[in-house]
């Protein structure tokens, strides 16, 4: 009978100290098929490692394994497993609801293995973290690994060291909850970048950690990322080290993407949600990474908020002449920020500068932006500038009069008709109040003549 190791989270272990880390055969198997508590567990221990388990073990093992709501982990890494172990073992287990984390590193397993999961890989509905890295799937069992990953809740994927290369990725299938991807140690190339652009421009992408190290990305492969990652504000990590094929161009692209300096309103769309992008390669510029770091920090430091972001970049940037100089030097800019700046704004602008980079950044800025006014505007421009802007006013202002006075005609109007209603209503009770007085004048009269007859009727008797 087949021995494994099973992990105790409650102390449900029995025997001495030594055996407190697993039970014999008929225990343990006894345990797993009663669905006892405490065995949340299945790993790769001394007695499995020494053992021959048929096919049909491996199967009920899985079957069990299925059955039981209590495991959390599976962890057969280090030759635990092949192709053929993982295609019993999952015909076994198709499904869990309590399992969380799922290891199965340095099997050499193939597509074949990958495809054995499938059905655990659909129906596994508490799954959280599956590593593989240290295996041969490439990227065939890569593309299918995502695919059937598309409706699970699994928020951690390790493909580290997998013999992937291109990758596939269906922008109707990314995994939904898919938080943290880590594909170190493959050939990923650019083909590949074209299919992780896929999964960081989706509508319903999650991820905020994408490890890429030791690849064979090159500056075309950067400018895939670099355009996909131009509008994503979920990806906050990404790490490129040693990817050795980037050179001084790739890296210019990479500090455009967190601080492009070509112009304010370029500084202003950045990207503000990165706060770590590692690039430690052979030809690393220093000057590069310097202020790749210090823009990931603005970042960093305001989280939640790219507004924030942008306007301090701008500030810490833009609007100091020697860090501004330098990454202007970096990214082939040649113009004067001040030349993007509305006089009408200028104080304003010069009162920023005055109080985050002290008097001598000011006396600078008075130098360059009086300079470029007078090079690129005149008085009679500004004067034209500041008339339209009061005239702007006025229109603003006799469209609001213009809605209070409508406002007020109906406001008289719903009064006044009021006021009609109300004297057609007393126009008739005057009316029906002389009715009943000519009604009783009337009878006053008749009852008078009648009165007479009488009295006259009785002298004459």
């Amino acid at each position: 009978m087949a021995h494994i190791m099973i992990m105790f989270s409650s102390g449900e272990s029995e025997g001495s100290d030594d055996e407190a880390s697993f039970v014999y055969p008929e225990t343990m198997l006894d345990k797993i098929k009663r669905n006892a508590p405490g065995t949340t567990t299945l790993s790769w221990g001394f007695f499995l490692r020494n053992m021959n388990m048929s096919d049909d073990g491996w199967e009920e093992l899985g079957r069990d394994v299925s059955n039981n709501t209590h495991f959390k982990n599976v962890y057969l890494n280090e030759g635990a497993l092949n192709d053929r172990k993982m295609l019993f073992f999952f015909r076994g287990l198709t499904r869990s609801n309590t399992i969380e984390d799922v290891h199965l590193y340095e099997n050499r397993l193939s597509t074949v293995g990958v495809r054995s999961m499938v059905p655990f890989l659909q129906n596994a509905n508490n799954l959280h973290e599956l590593l593989l890295c240290d295996n041969n799937i490439k990227s065939e069992g890569f593309n299918m690994l995502f695919r059937e990953l598309c409706n699970s809740p699994i928020e951690a994927l390790n493909c580290d060291n997998c013999g992937i290369e291109a990758i596939e990725i269906d922008s109707e299938h990314i995994p939904k909850h898919l938080k943290s991807l880590y594909l170190n140690a493959n050939s990923i190339n650019t083909d590949g970048c074209r299919g992780l652009a896929t999964l960081l421009q989706g509508v319903d992408s999650a991820l905020t950690i994408l490890y890429l190290i030791g690849n064979k990305i090159d500056d075309d492969g950067v400018g895939i990322l670099v355009d996909a990652l131009q509008n994503n504000t979920s990806l906050t990590t990404l790490n490129l080290k040693r990817n050795d094929e980037i050179s001084k161009q790739g890296q210019i692209l990479l500090l455009q993407l967190v601080n492009d300096i070509s112009s304010i309103e370029a500084t202003l769309l950045s990207n503000h949600t990165l706060k770590s992008l590692s690039l430690e390669i052979l030809d690393a510029d220093e000057d590069i990474q310097r202020h790749i770091y210090m823009a990931t920090q603005i970042n960093t430091k305001n989280k939640n908020n790219p507004e924030g972001a942008g306007r301090e970049k701008v500030i810490q940037t833009q609007l100091h002449s020697e860090k501004r100089a330098a990454l202007c030097r970096l990214q082939g800019v040649d113009h004067s920020v001040f030349s993007e700046i509305d006089p009408l704004h200028l104080p304003g602008v010069l009162s920023l500068i005055g109080r985050h980079h002290g008097q001598g950044e000011l006396y600078l800025a008075l130098k360059s932006s009086i300079m470029t006014l007078f090079s690129t505007m005149n008085m009679k421009k500004c004067i034209h500038q500041e008339r339209a802007y009061h005239a702007a006013k006025v229109e603003e202002l006799d469209a609001k009069l213009a809605a209070i006075v409508a406002e007020h005609a109906a406001i008289v109007a719903e009064h006044r008709t009021k006021i009609e209603e109300l004297d057609a209503k007393l126009t008739s009770m005057d009316e029906a109040v002389e009715v009943n007085e000519g009604s009783n004048e009337l009878e006053h009269r008749s009852n008078k003549r009648r009165r007479k007859w009488w009295w006259g009727l009785w002298g004459g008797a």
